[in-house]
């Protein structure tokens, strides 16, 4: 089961204590999939159509707990593909439907069905506790959450721009910056920062699910924190090994081209224990001398045979051109 699933199976057993809250979250969820139905003889006719079944589950038990309603649910195979099923919950006694509609505002006092389905701007979700069972249902209605371990994103898809603009002002009440992008058909209202999907999942009162997402965050992040610690150790490492091999090579062209008995005695010193300790450190080579010698001072007499070194080198090419010329 993906991380998402979790989530919204962890969500479809949530179920709020107030009415008004249940009220909400039924008014999400058929305002993203729901559909309604007017026949000939005007009468009304309510469902909804999701592929998860914790989806149909909670929709079923918002209704029987909070409006005493049954939903007949249908089950039907997708025909490409075999082991994808549709679930719809269908309210089909038109009164059911109607009291339905106008309990969560969907339908004005004249029998009036607002065509997208419209639900941010009634009275259904004006207390924080709605706003919240609001996105609950919301996200499971038409939302997705990526596996933490691969990368943050959360996002619900909605039909229209306005309606994800809604969904976005709902939740940018609670601090929390969600955009919007047009993807194919859909208006998509995304998330994608760790700690914002993190508040999100508590906003919903996904408990589980949040605690999931905090222990991989906080793995992920030592990962991170020892990779990155790794790769700065593996770069100064080489960075050593670079340097000690081109203090080798220039003393060792210093040695093969004018000796080391040309040398200062503190030069000599450290050039001969550089060539008998080719892997040492900085520290270690001032620690080998006597008297021992600071990392700072191991470092300007290295550098000081570099420069002498590459003295050499421009002497013997100045040299080699004129006796050519000749």
């Amino acid at each position: 089961m993906s991380f998402s699933s979790r989530v919204k199976n962890e969500l479809s057993q949530q179920l709020s204590s107030a009415r008004h809250c249940r009220i909400a979250e039924t008014a999400s969820i058929l305002s993203l999939c729901g559909h309604v139905r007017i026949d000939a003889d005007d009468r009304f006719s309510v469902s909804i159509s999701t592929e998860n079944e914790a989806v149909a589950r909670k929709y079923f038990t918002l209704l029987e707990k909070t409006f005493n309603i049954k939903a007949d649910i249908i089950v039907r195979q997708n025909a490409r593909l075999r082991r994808s099923r549709a679930y719809i919950a269908a309210v089909t006694d038109d009164k059911d439907a109607r009291r339905l509609l106008l309990a969560a505002r969907l339908m004005d006092r004249e029998g009036q069905v607002c065509e997208d389905f419209s639900v941010v701007r009634n009275l259904v979700i004006q207390n924080s506790c709605c706003k919240r069972a609001f996105l609950r249902g919301a996200f499971l209605a038409a939302g997705s959450v990526s596996d933490p371990e691969r990368f943050y994103h959360f996002e619900i898809a909605c039909l229209t721009e306005e309606k994800a603009e809604q969904i976005r002002d709902v939740i940018s009440a609670f601090g929390i910056d969600a955009r919007i992008v047009a993807r194919k058909k859909y208006f998509v209202v995304y998330v994608k920062e760790g700690d914002q999907i993190a508040d999100l999942l508590n906003v919903m009162e996904a408990p589980k699910a949040l605690m999931e997402f905090e222990n991989i965050r906080i793995m992920r992040d030592m990962r991170g924190s020892v990779n990155r610690k790794v790769n700065c150790e593996t770069a100064n490492i080489q960075k050593t090994v670079s340097a000690a091999v081109k203090q080798i090579e220039d003393i060792t062209f210093i040695r093969d081209t004018e000796g080391f008995g040309s040398l200062p005695e503190g030069l000599a010193e450290i050039a001969a224990l550089r060539l008998e300790k080719p892997e040492a450190s900085l520290k270690e080579l001032g620690e080998s001398l006597d008297p021992p010698v600071g990392k700072s001072g191991v470092n300007h007499r290295l550098r000081k045979l570099s420069n002498l070194a590459e003295d050499l080198r421009e002497k013997r090419g100045s040299g080699w051109s004129e006796n050519h010329s000749e």
